[in-house]
């Protein structure tokens, strides 16, 4: 996503914006709303960030047993997601890490 698509990561939506994406869990994933859907069991490594800023991200897992992310790309801490409850991860562009909020 282009820095110029931002308003796609605002808290403030209206019925223009995208509606939420659900997209399968992979070690590499793209979102490209501020709020996405999970779905599988394959642990995340990495998220790839949609604008060069800061931003959050809110991903809701919908398998009965998520993965736990992993720090071998660019989340800070790992973390055990549970399923249908929402993980908010906040993008620093210092550090070029997602922290979770545990």
């Amino acid at each position: 996503m282009s820095d110029l698509q931002f308003q796609q990561l605002s808290t403030v939506q209206d019925i223009a914006q995208p509606v939420p994406p659900t997209i399968a869990s992979a070690t590499t994933i793209s979102p490209t709303t501020r709020l996405t859907f999970i779905t599988g069991t394959v642990a995340i490594q990495t998220i790839n960030p949609f604008t060069t800023g800061y931003h959050e991200i809110v991903l809701i897992f919908t398998s009965g047993a998520p993965a736990a992310f992993s720090v071998a790309g660019n989340i800070k801490t790992a973390a055990l997601p549970v399923q249908n409850i929402p993980v908010v991860l906040y993008w620093d562009p210092t550090t070029q890490l997602w922290w979770p909020a545990v």
